[in-house]
């Protein structure tokens, strides 16, 4: 059956337009994925079409009639696939950002091999004006793709905690990036003029060298420019940089002269610059900020003007559940601590059981919890708590006066209320979670240490407030157990 498809496929111009259709119902298939995932309900659903989509665009690529090697590409396919398929199926979901950055990384240095081996193909029956738009493209992809490859890279090693999350702050930072940019156009302006004439594409030594030299110089500001990112803006170097990843893969598409390649690269750059800069309008930052870096500290610290701020009130996990059971409203808030102490399905149980004794029981999101956008939609809808009580920040702030009960699980920056009442804080301005209006606030944190911005939270020296120290999940299985 294989072979009479590919026989169908190279026997005329039937191939070729069958692979073009194959493409369209992909991309068709990639924009409903987008538009399910934009909502929790419909988000398995959107999962499913991208899942189709790729199959469908990988059997067209495939079976194409310029396609003759299947040894090789089976050789490179394989294995891709075997170790991507166990890469998934181990990562816990808190190692899932790192992974994702990880994946940009795979997609920027496809570019810059694309970018490599599509000037080195000969490219016969070019004029000039089509020589210098492809060298242009295979210039920008090459670019873009070696800042995207060494910049997730750094981000998967500090997601991970190989690396500091304190921002790298050197002298003249700027003054590096600037040059560094127009060292790189310079490099291609030299490299197009001296790559076309007017014959076509000219290959030479010189030409191979501008491109290494300009892989480097583009790599090295990838490392560079998220260095210089604090801890406490790495969600949305995490959305960047999939825009960036989108970006490369429209370019090689675009060398390669594959619609679809364009189609999906345009589709994942765009919606990761739209979620870019919604996240920083969560954190009160312009995209432009958060390039230049600075902010946030490395996680873990412990602020040193907390101890000018009063003394905190313990509670234990008994004490916890009786003011949940005797409250009429109850407001969960999950943090980054929640996805480490995999407290998720514990919380879920005791969601289920407060639910069941008449509580009325919401979780509140904030736009940038965990490391990843979404992060802590995933970790709840994981866990089956149901999505119409899982409520966006903007949702639920104004109803956090009338709530009883807050329970903070190991969120910190984005419950601050220096970031509403203290003009000198380094967030002051960020929109958080009010969780300090509520009649009670229970936090639940391993210690007295800082989130992933390094900056102190005087939420936890409030009067309402209350400390219920350990692991997560211990907490919520005691408090399982009070039940």
């Amino acid at each position: 059956m294989h072979s009479m498809i590919e026989i169908f496929l190279a026997s005329s111009e039937s191939g070729h337009s069958l692979v073009a259709m194959a493409y369209l119902v992909a991309g068709v298939l990639f924009i409903l994925s987008l538009a399910g995932l934009s909502k929790q309900e419909t988000a398995e659903r959107g999962t499913w079409y991208g899942i189709i989509g790729m199959l469908i665009a990988l059997a067209a690529a495939t079976l194409s009639p310029d396609v003759t090697r299947y040894g090789l590409l089976a050789l490179a396919m394989v294995p891709a696939a075997v170790i991507g398929g166990l890469l998934a199926a181990r990562v816990q979901m808190t190692g899932m950002p790192q992974l994702v950055a990880l994946l940009h990384s795979f997609v920027g240095a496809a570019a810059v091999l694309v970018g490599f081996a599509s000037f080195l193909d000969p490219h016969a029956g070019m004029n000039t004006s089509e020589a210098i738009v492809h060298e242009i493209e295979v210039y920008i992809g090459i670019c873009v793709g070696a800042i995207t490859l060494t910049g997730s890279v750094i981000a998967c090693l500090k997601l991970h905690g190989v690396m500091s999350g304190k921002p790298l702050m050197i002298p003249g930072r700027h003054l590096f990036n600037l040059a560094a940019l127009i060292v790189t156009v310079l490099i291609g302006v030299w490299f197009v003029s001296g790559a076309v004439s007017s014959d076509g594409i000219v290959i030479d030594t010189t030409g191979v060298i501008l491109l290494i030299l300009a892989t480097v110089i583009t790599g090295v500001l990838g490392v560079h420019m998220v260095m210089a990112i604090g801890g406490a803006d790495m969600p949305v170097v995490v959305s960047m940089l999939n825009s960036y990843s989108g970006w490369a893969a429209a370019a090689a598409g675009f060398m390669l002269g594959n619609d679809l390649l364009i189609i999906t690269g345009a589709l994942v750059g765009s919606s990761g610059a739209i979620l870019s800069f919604i996240m920083c309008r969560g954190m009160n930052r312009s995209f432009v900020s958060v390039i230049l870096g600075g902010f946030g500290a490395a996680e873990g610290a412990v602020a040193s003007s907390d101890a000018d701020q009063g003394e905190v009130i313990e509670i234990s996990a008994e004490d916890t559940v009786g003011h949940m059971q005797a409250a009429k409203s109850v407001v969960i808030v999950p943090g980054y601590g929640m996805a480490v102490a995999q407290a998720q399905h514990a919380l879920a149980d005791l969601t289920k059981q407060l639910r069941e004794a008449g509580v009325t029981v919401r979780f509140a999101i904030h736009p940038v919890a965990g490391r990843l956008p979404g992060h802590m939609n995933v970790l709840l809808a994981e866990a089956g708590i149901p999505y119409d009580i899982v409520l966006e920040m903007d949702e639920i702030n104004a109803d956090l006066p009338d709530t009883d009960v807050v329970l903070v699980i190991g969120a910190n920056d984005i419950v601050n209320p220096g970031a509403e009442n203290d003009p000198a804080s380094p967030i002051a301005g960020m929109p958080v979670l009010q969780v300090w209006k509520s009649k009670m606030v229970v936090v639940m944190k391993r210690g007295m240490a800082t989130g992933y911005a390094g900056v102190g939270n005087p939420l936890f020296f409030h009067e309402n407030t209350r400390m219920l120290f350990g692991d997560a999940k211990k907490s919520v299985d005691g408090m399982l157990g009070a039940l």
